[in-house]
C-alpha cells in the first residue's frame, strides 16, 4: 500500500490528534457565557436582567472537568494499546472514539448526557495526546525532533483558534443550534485524522520491537533517505535500534511498576512533573475560563457575545507565538526555554494578582450570570489586566506549550517509552481535571488570590527545572540513557549527570547528519549548519 514518507506531512497529519484537544478547549470556553447554552442547562434561574444564569459553579466545573477526567483514563490505557497494536493504530482508535463522543455531545439535552459525551471525547484526547508525541519522536531525526513534536502544541493552538471562531459565528444563531453546530463540526477533524493515518508508516522503532526488521528499515529509508536502504544514516540508525531492542529483550517484560524502580524513578518524576507543571502554569485554565476573566475586566457590557471577540485575541497570540519555538526550539535547547517561560509567566501572574487586589471591587449580588465572576475592575487597571493576560499567553506559547510535549518522549528507553509517556500524560489530565473543577470555585471564594497560587507554582517549577531537568535537545533517543547513567565520573547516584551540567549538542548532530547523508542533506539543514558555523566561528 502507498505510504507517504515526507516527515513534515507525517507530522502534520498526526498532530490533528492534538488539534482535537484544542477544539474541546474553545468549544467550551467560547460557549459557557452564551445565553443558548446557559438556558439549555440552566439551574440557577435568572439574573436582574432576565438572563439565564446557567449551571451552578460546581456543575459547570464538573462539565468542564469531565473531558480531562476521561483523558486521564485514556492516557493510561493508551500505553498498553500503543505497545500492543502500534503507535499509528492507537491514534486511529482515538479518532473513532472522538467521533462517537462528538455525536453524544452534539445531541446532549441535559447535564448528565453532556458530561458523558465529554468523558468519551476526553478518553480520545488522552490516547492521542499521549501517543502522537511518541509516534513523531520515534520517526524523526534528532535535529528535527523538537520542531516536529512541537507541531502537537501548534495544532492544539490552531484547534483552539478555529473552533473559537466557529463558536463565535454560531453564537449569533438562535436557540440550541448556537452550541450544537460547533459541537457537531468538531467530529470532522477526527475523520480526516483516521483517513490520513492510513497512508502513513508505522513507527520504525515499534516495528523493530516486534521483530519486523525489514519493515522498520524500509520506513527509515522512506522517511530519511528517499527510499535508499543503503544510506549510512539508515544503517547507523538500524544498528542502534537493533542494539537497544536486543538489550531490552534480554530483560524482563516491562510494566508500569518498572517506572518506579530506583534507576528509573528520577526519569519518571521528571516526565510526570513536566506535564504537571504545564498544567500548574494556569494556561489551560486561562483558555477554559478566559470569558470569566474578561467579564471581570468589563468587556461583557453587550452580553455574552461582547466578550468573545476580545477573548479570541489571546488565541491568535497563542498560535503566532508558538511559531518561534517550532523554528528555533532545537537550537535554544529545552532547559533555557523552560526557565525563561516559567520566569515570565510568574511575572505576569503577579501583575494580575496585584491589579485585582488593589483596584477591583467585589461583584454585586446577581450582577453577573456566574458567581465565579467575583470581581469587577475598570479603567486603566482593567486594560492592564487584559494586556498582562495576553503577555502571559505570549510567554507560555513558545516555551512550556511545545516543550511539554517534546520533552517526555525523549527521556525514556524504547521498551518503556509508550507506557512512560502515557503515565506522564495521564498526570497532565489528572491536574487538568482538578484545575478545571477548582478554578470557578477558587474565583468565587478567594478571588484574586487564585493568581497568587499559580504564580507560586511558576516559581517552584523554575527551581525544579534548573536543578533536575537535563538537556535532551538534539540527542538520539538511544543516547539519552547516558545522561542518567549514575556510574560515570561526576554523576549523582540514581540521578546521573547533574542537570545544570548538560548541554545542547546541535552542532555535533548537524555535522554527523551531514557526513552520513552526504548529498541527501536537506537545504534547510545546510542553511542551519552554515548559520551555526558562522555564529560559533571556525574553531567550534
Amino acid at each position: 500500500m502507498f505510504k507517504v514518507g515526507n516527515i513534515y506531512f507525517i507530522a502534520a497529519v498526526a498532530v490533528i490528534g492534538g488539534a482535537l484537544f484544542g477544539f474541546d478547549i474553545s468549544s467550551m470556553s467560547a460557549i459557557i457565557s452564551t445565553q443558548p447554552y446557559l438556558c439549555q442547562f440552566n439551574q440557577q434561574g435568572f439574573n436582574e436582567k432576565g438572563e439565564c444564569r446557567g449551571p451552578t459553579d460546581n456543575v459547570q466545573g464538573g462539565i468542564t472537568a469531565a473531558m480531562p477526567g476521561g483523558s486521564w483514563l485514556g492516557a493510561l490505557v493508551s500505553g498498553i494499546a500503543s505497545d500492543r497494536l502500534g503507535r499509528r493504530t492507537s491514534i486511529q482508535i482515538g479518532s473513532v472514539i472522538w467521533i462517537i463522543g462528538s455525536i453524544i455531545v452534539c445531541a446532549a439535552v441535559n447535564v448528565p448526557m453532556l458530561a458523558v459525551g465529554r468523558i468519551v471525547n476526553g478518553f480520545s484526547v488522552g490516547i492521542c495526546s499521549a501517543q502522537v508525541p511518541v509516534y513523531i519522536s520515534e520517526i524523526s531525526p534528532p535535529s528535527k525532533r523538537g520542531r516536529l513534536v512541537g507541531f502537537q502544541q501548534w495544532a492544539i493552538t490552531w484547534g483552539i483558534l478555529i473552533m473559537f471562531f466557529i463558536c463565535y459565528g454560531c453564537s449569533f444563531l438562535d436557540g440550541a443550534a448556537a452550541f450544537r453546530v460547533p459541537w457537531g463540526l468538531q467530529a470532522i477533524p477526527a475523520v480526516l485524522l483516521f483517513l490520513g493515518l492510513c497512508i502513513l508508516p508505522e513507527s520504525p522503532r515499534w516495528l523493530a520491537k516486534k521483530d519486523r526488521w525489514e519493515e522498520a528499515k524500509s520506513v527509515l529509508a522512506l522517511v530519511h533517505s528517499k527510499g535508499d536502504t543503503n544510506s549510512p544514516w539508515v544503517i547507523r540508525e538500524m544498528e542502534e535500534i537493533r542494539e537497544v531492542v536486543e538489550f531490552e529483550r534480554a530483560n524482563a517484560d516491562v510494566s508500569y511498576f518498572e517506572l518506579f524502580t530506583p534507576k528509573m524513578l528520577n526519569r519518571t518524576s521528571i516526565g510526570v512533573f513536566m506535564q504537571i507543571w504545564s498544567q500548574l502554569t494556569g494556561m489551560n485554565v486561562m483558555m477554559y475560563y478566559i470569558t470569566y476573566v474578561f467579564t471581570m475586566a468589563g468587556l461583557a457590557e453587550e452580553g455574552g457575545n461582547g466578550v468573545l471577540l476580545p477573548s479570541s485575541i489571546q488565541f491568535i497570540i497563542n498560535v503566532v507565538m508558538t511559531v518561534p519555538a517550532l523554528l528555533w526550539m532545537d537550537r535554544w535547547g529545552r532547559r533555557p526555554t523552560l526557565l525563561t517561560g516559567a520566569f515570565f509567566m510568574c511575572l505576569w501572574l503577579c501583575v494580575n494578582a496585584g491589579l485585582f487586589a488593589v483596584y477591583s471591587r467585589p461583584a454585586r449580588p446577581n450582577e453577573f450570570t456566574s458567581t465565579a465572576v467575583s470581581m469587577s475592575i475598570s479603567g486603566a487597571p482593567a486594560k492592564a489586566v487584559i494586556a498582562s493576560t495576553y503577555l502571559f499567553v505570549a510567554s507560555f506559547a513558545p516555551t512550556w506549550g511545545p516543550v511539554s510535549w517534546v520533552y517526555p518522549p525523549e527521556l525514556f528507553p524504547l521498551r518503556l517509552r509508550g507506557k512512560a509517556v502515557a503515565l506522564a500524560t495521564s498526570a497532565n489530565w489528572a491536574f487538568n481535571f482538578a484545575l478545571a473543577y477548582f478554578v470557578p470555585v477558587a474565583f468565587t471564594n478567594i478571588s484574586w488570590r487564585t493568581y497568587v497560587i499559580f504564580a507560586t507554582f511558576c516559581a517552584a517549577m523554575f527551581l525544579h527545572v534548573f536543578f533536575m531537568f537535563p538537556e535532551t535537545a538534539n540527542k538520539p533517543l538511544e543516547e539519552v540513557d547516558e545522561i542518567f547513567d549514575d556510574t560515570k565520573p561526576g554523576a549523582i547516584k540514581y540521578i546521573g549527570t547533574p542537570a545544570w551540567k548538560t548541554r545542547n549538542t546541535r552542532l555535533q548532530v548537524l555535522k554527523q547528519e551531514r557526513r552520513e547523508t552526504r548529498n541527501d542533506l536537506s537545504s534547510e539543514e545546510k542553511i542551519g549548519y552554515q548559520e551555526h558555523k558562522e555564529t560559533t566561528g571556525p574553531g567550534a
